[in-house]
């Protein structure tokens, strides 16, 4: 049998499955509210139909999707690590510790500074700035509205404390996400980023200090924050050994230790430490770190708060395999779209219009803006310009940690500002602000993108591949 040619693709049919998926996702996921990953599916599967009229077979397109994949596992690993150590870390008693002490440090008149901090902090050390806002968030509301303070203003600044933490913290989901997608390492990933999230991060503290100072009085917590603390109060003992498991994972961010067997053995000890301090059952630590602490596992008799609840049913391993299936998904799609030629018909018409470093960077800024304006969803502000641009930056001989950099700046932080974005309607409901009313105080997560634009212009902050880094590929320079 005669053996079909392959055809190159033309415009049209390159941008065809990818206008598909964003229009696709515009509407089903954005108004519908369908799941993102059949229709990634879908868009894959127009995207296969071009590929077998272009020549390629089924074969070509699975060992293409299974590379695709095979360059996802180590970070599903680190993902899956995360799940790990977060079930961990609630089932020694350590992040609830950090809440009951941080609250009661609370100075009113550095109480949006304070909010701030307080949410980067426990989004740092927990990867999550959901759970920071969903606890320590809500505190700093209630506290905020006791003492007259701007509830928008605090919203803001619990959300950028939120997000720094999230886009810093080696435990988080889009901080893992980030150098998957463009090809980038961990912790130079994190390290890069500072260029603009500290210039972001201090212009927010300095509007939070100067607007948080007019507050007056002393401070009274609402009845609903001290509950919280007695039930945390009650249900835990506190101990400065429980801070053990943050040293270790900042130590292993500084020493650049592996990643995974960091977490894995931070974990381990973890648990331990849970079942020497808290007198918990060590079974009971070792199902935490696949499916999640439940509040039972403390044997507490009484009704918790929704705070302490949304604090405690986290973690796990299962908590993260949402993300790991939205993964395998992107994947597939990027698979098919890679080995028919399409992407590169894409790539090729859009270096033809961007030629300078400023061009490529703030052409993936609009990238990561429009799928988040459209989906709502940070992941996927990652993944689909991430695919999209990996392979330009290094023919431009920039390094890939420039990519990961600008899709946190411009995605993960831009989702909560989006009012239809699950993250936006999360902080709305969680903090009891709309989202438009917090945005403009929501500092940190806007200003990054305006440093981003402004290191591309100057060339500040931008890093280049050396010579051990070009790899002797014909897809880099």
């Amino acid at each position: 049998m005669k053996e079909v040619q392959r055809k190159k693709p033309t415009l049209a049919q390159s941008l065809t499955p990818i206008v598909f998926m964003v229009v696709a996702l515009a509407l089903g996921y954005g108004v519908l509210g369908i799941k993102a990953e059949p229709i990634i599916i879908c868009s894959a599967f127009i995207a296969g139909i071009i590929a077998l009229k272009l020549g390629y077979k089924w074969d070509d397109m699975q060992n293409a999707i299974v590379e695709k994949i095979a360059s996802a596992l180590p970070a599903t690993l680190i993902l899956w690590s995360v799940g790990l150590l977060i079930g961990a870390l609630m089932f020694s008693g350590a992040v609830p510790m950090i809440i009951y002490y941080g609250v009661q440090m609370i100075n009113p008149k550095f109480i949006l500074v304070t909010a701030f901090l307080s949410s980067a902090i426990l989004a740092i050390v927990t990867g999550t700035s959901w759970g920071a806002a969903g606890t320590i968030g809500v505190a700093m509301m209630g506290i905020a509205g006791g003492l007259g303070i701007s509830l928008p203003a605090t919203a803001g600044a619990v959300v950028s404390g939120a997000f720094f933490g999230d886009k810093l913290s080696p435990l988080s989901d889009t901080t893992n996400l980030a150098p998957m997608a463009a090809g980038s390492e961990l912790y130079e990933h994190i390290k890069h980023m500072l260029y603009t999230t500290v210039p972001a991060s201090l212009l927010a503290m300095v509007v939070y200090l100067f607007v948080g100072f007019s507050a007056s009085g002393d401070l009274v917590r609402p009845e609903s924050v001290q509950l919280m603390m007695d039930q945390l109060d009650t249900m835990f003992n506190f101990n400065i050994v429980l801070l053990l498991p943050f040293v270790l994972v900042i130590l292993g961010s500084v020493k650049k230790w592996p990643t995974i067997p960091t977490m894995l053995g931070t974990s381990l000890l973890t648990v331990v430490l849970g079942a020497a301090v808290q007198g918990f059952n060590i079974v009971d630590g070792f199902t935490s770190l696949i499916s999640g602490f439940d509040i039972t596992m403390t044997r507490f008799t009484g009704t918790p708060t929704e705070e302490v609840i949304k604090l405690i049913n986290r973690g796990g391993v299962a908590s993260v395999t949402s993300t790991t299936v939205l993964i395998f998904c992107a994947m597939g799609f990027a698979g098919i779209v890679s080995v028919s030629g399409m992407l590169d018909v894409v790539l090729d018409l859009l270096m033809s219009k961007v030629k300078s470093t400023a061009g490529i960077i703030i052409s993936t800024i609009v990238s990561c803006f429009t799928v988040a304006f459209v989906t709502g969803s940070s992941y996927l502000s990652i993944l689909v310009p991430g695919e999209l641009f990996k392979d330009v930056y290094p023919k431009k001989n920039l390094h890939p940690k420039n990519l990961s950099r600008t899709l946190e700046d411009s995605g993960t932080v831009l989702v909560p500002l989006i009012p239809w974005s699950a993250a936006g309607a999360y902080m709305t409901a969680t903090l009891g602000v709309d989202t438009l009313q917090y945005l403009p105080w929501a500092i940190l997560n806007y200003s990054g993108i305006v440093f981003a634009v402004i290191f591309a212009i100057t060339g500040f902050g931008i890093a280049k591949l050396d010579k051990n880094e070009i790899k002797d590929d014909k897809n880099v320079v």
